[in-house]
């Protein structure tokens, strides 16, 4: 009998489930990370191979079709994983791949987003149950989505309407909960992610994630560990 996994779907070397995958080993949940944004005809797992699909940032965009083919393979998975009530989670560009896979359009921001703002609760959610009305979250972006149809906004901020949603069995999220402080100092010592920023808006960044992490770090435990029992639900409905 095939042993359901969740797949992780990585788009840039340095952009790592982090968290994530902590709580997903936390429940013993089998998990394969795949890279497969610019194959043309990837070999992806069958619907009973899938517990769970985990949508990771990157520097493309969530469209960008012509040089990345595989984007579109992952958002039929993503659909797919939906009509079938798995569990998906989207971080970033993947919180992008989501929402666009589900009918969302995908634009250009007003400006770039990158460090930490602040985001304002829009619902309470049981998926994303951000117990503050605002909370500072890390942002590392260029490109927005609207709200798919049907979907509930969770949170907003003022550069970027959209910051986490959910929609049936998924939930997006444009910022990123996932960081540890080690993958934190990977990100800031990659020169494609930090090239053209002062070494002050580096530090700043190191800086607001040592005051924030004390409340984000919670947060991202209540959400990854749920998306983990959901993976785990899955894994075990499909064994019976």
């Amino acid at each position: 009998m095939t042993t359901a996994k969740v797949f992780i779907l990585q788009h840039f070397p340095c952009e790592k489930p982090g968290r994530i995958l902590d709580y997903l080993d936390d429940l013993g949940m089998d998990s394969e990370i795949l890279s497969i944004a610019q194959e043309t005809d990837p070999d992806v797992p069958k619907g009973d191979e899938v517990a769970g699909l985990v949508l990771m940032g990157g520097p493309m965009g969530a469209q960008d079709y012509k040089e990345y083919p595989g984007l579109k393979t992952e958002a039929k998975m993503v659909r797919k994983a939906v009509k079938t009530g798995k569990p998906v989670l989207g971080i970033c560009l993947g919180h992008q791949i989501i929402a666009t896979a589900l009918g969302a359009k995908l634009q250009s921001g007003k400006c770039s987003e990158i460090g930490f703002a602040p985001i304002k609760r829009e619902a309470k959610s049981d998926v994303f149950p951000m117990w503050t009305s605002r909370m500072n979250v890390l942002n590392w972006h260029n490109d927005v989505v609207s709200l798919p149809e049907g979907a509930e906004l969770l949170a907003s901020s003022k550069v970027t309407e959209n910051q986490a949603f959910s929609y049936k069995s998924a939930l997006g999220l444009q910022f990123h909960l996932e960081l540890t402080p080690t993958l934190l100092e990977e990100w800031l010592a990659e020169p494609s992610l930090v090239g053209g920023m002062k070494e002050s808006e580096i530090a700043k960044i190191r800086d607001d994630f040592k005051r924030d992490d004390v409340e984000l770090q919670p947060l991202a435990e209540q959400v990854f560990s749920a998306f983990a029992v959901r993976c785990a639900a899955s894994a075990r409905a499909m064994s019976e």
